[in-house]
């Protein structure tokens, strides 16, 4: 499931809320944006229990190797990282490659000031970042772009 700001900021517009709930519905200024936080927070929580639990890695030579031996299954490549050096990385197989989060949010679910290179290993937790990054990817979209192009190669 995605989420879309354009849907969003036209259920405001349309005063949907309150026709679903059959009764006055006071919706916050910057809903829009305030739903694009929480999401983002979601997905750093996601990714700093993964960390926790072993099975994410930042690092340029620790990504490399986790993707040489086929254990990646997310790679995380930031947005603002200088494209040679994320050029020198490929999607894992089976996986997906995530890159439209900047190097200091990805810092923030790391507990660094900031994360370049991240992957994360097959499992759960895998499947649930790809979910959310998608929703959250889908909040920050405006006019049909996205700060990044995300690439998908199959499941996580």
């Amino acid at each position: 499931m995605t989420a879309s700001r354009e849907v969003l900021e036209k259920a405001i517009a349309k005063r949907m809320f309150s026709k679903g709930a059959k009764k006055q519905v006071r919706i916050p200024d910057g809903l829009p944006d305030l739903v694009e936080s929480l999401l983002l927070k979601r997905l750093q929580d996601l990714l700093a229990m993964a960390r926790k639990a072993g099975k994410a890695i930042t690092g340029y030579e620790k990504v490399k190797v986790m993707l040489i031996r086929e254990e990646a299954r997310v790679l995380l490549q930031a947005s603002d990282g200088s494209e040679r050096g994320k050029g020198k990385l490929s999607t894992p197989g089976n996986g997906k490659w995530i890159g439209f989060l900047t190097a200091d949010e990805l810092g923030l679910a790391f507990g660094r000031d900031r994360v370049i290179h991240a992957a994360v290993s097959a499992g759960t937790l895998a499947k649930r970042i790809v979910e959310e990054a998608a929703r959250l990817q889908g909040i920050r979209q405006v006019n049909g772009s996205t700060p990044a192009a995300e690439k998908d190669t199959g499941n996580a």
